[in-house]
């Protein structure tokens, strides 16, 4: 080949490679709505019903589909496996037919306390739609008071969730697939954080399934949830952990250490300051055992692989729609020490999450 040709190959070969980056991010979308119908169809059940590897006439005998778009669903799947969410096999026996089964991530959505509740409201269309017009909010002045998810729902998350019921239910289920599914991790995983504690009071701990989870790894540890009177009043009554009303801006009830699981995140930075002191004052002095327990996302921490690191600044972006924020190591530092704290350690041992301890 001519040099000529060589440097014309060269710069389309390039040119095209830039089209499909474009294009990989274009479509995008299309992945998350492929998973969405796996879940809406209960795919990943059909396949677990069949032992964990199904054909797709055995996965159409347990999903409603309409006979017409069984073609379809075979390029549902193709896309499917080809993005990792099952596996797929040719058939030993039957040419032309594919076996496919759960891969670790599918397996996560089947059985007892799945992640599919979580991934559902991630993908349900009032999470989603508000970035439709995240330029539009980014331009307009009138909106600089309101948030993302305000501009397009016209009241914040915590309203609607509370006066939409179908939403709320979809929310709480979320939390407590998301409080299920880390709990079991953080206290086999990170006992240590919890030795030395006689007392701990989950913030915002909803229907205190992060608290049941320490309660009963830990016995000896006196857990309560500090909630909205509206929360707690619903809360479970069969468990050992304690329930209180109250408003974590007003004040914590007093504990030897203060769990606080994805809440700042919610929160402005000056926000956050409140909480963190509210907290302060409920937990003794630290060479009396008092501590705060932090589990959120520092962006930055832990594995350096490209997923890890660009997952952490996507649940940025997301949760800006309520002006949250996910904070690197300089941000949590920034506002512990603004509210009063004289030390902290960060633990990436939870995938995209970590465990921050912070020390009076």
């Amino acid at each position: 080949m001519a040099p000529a040709a060589l440097a014309q190959h060269g710069t389309s070969q390039a040119l095209l490679d830039a089209q499909l980056e474009l294009w990989h991010h274009t479509f995008g979308y299309v992945k998350s709505m492929a998973l969405k119908s796996a879940l809406d169809l209960r795919i990943a059940d059909a396949i677990h019903h069949h032992g964990g590897t199904a054909t797709l006439p055995q996965i159409v005998s347990k999903v409603v589909i309409h006979p017409t778009k069984i073609p379809c669903l075979r390029r549902l799947m193709r896309v499917l496996t080809v993005t990792g969410v099952f596996t797929v096999v040719e058939h030993p026996a039957i040419a032309g037919e594919h076996v496919y089964g759960l891969t670790p991530a599918s397996r996560l959505l089947v059985g007892s306390g799945n992640q599919a509740p979580f991934i559902n409201l991630s993908l349900d269309s009032i999470i989603m739609s508000p970035f439709l017009d995240l330029s539009k909010w980014f331009q307009r002045e009138e909106l600089q008071d309101q948030t993302l998810f305000e501009m397009t729902h016209g009241q914040n998350l915590w309203d609607l969730a509370d006066q939409n019921p179908n939403f709320g239910e979809l929310f709480n289920n979320a939390m407590v697939s998301d409080s299920s599914f880390v709990m079991d991790i953080v206290v086999k995983e990170c006992s240590d954080v919890f030795q030395g504690i006689s007392s701990l009071v989950d913030v915002a701990g909803g229907h205190g399934g992060a608290a049941q989870a320490i309660s009963r790894e830990f016995p000896h540890v006196k857990c309560s949830v500090l909630d909205l009177p509206s929360v707690v009043a619903n809360a479970p009554s069969s468990t050992e952990v304690k329930y209180i009303a109250g408003d974590m801006f007003k004040g914590v009830p007093p504990a030897n250490a203060v769990f606080l699981k994805w809440i700042l995140h919610d929160w402005s930075d000056t926000e956050c300051v409140k909480i963190l002191r509210n907290c302060k004052k409920a937990i003794p002095p630290r060479d009396a055992g008092g501590k705060i327990i932090i589990l959120d996302i520092v962006v930055g921490a832990g594995s350096s692989k490209l997923k890890h690191r660009e997952t952490q600044v996507l649940f940025d972006l997301l949760i800006m729609f309520i002006n949250g924020v996910e904070r690197d190591e300089q941000g949590w530092k920034k506002i512990i020490f603004e509210a009063g704290f004289s030390d902290y350690k960060i633990i990436p041992v939870l995938g995209v999450r970590s465990i921050i301890e912070v020390y009076p």
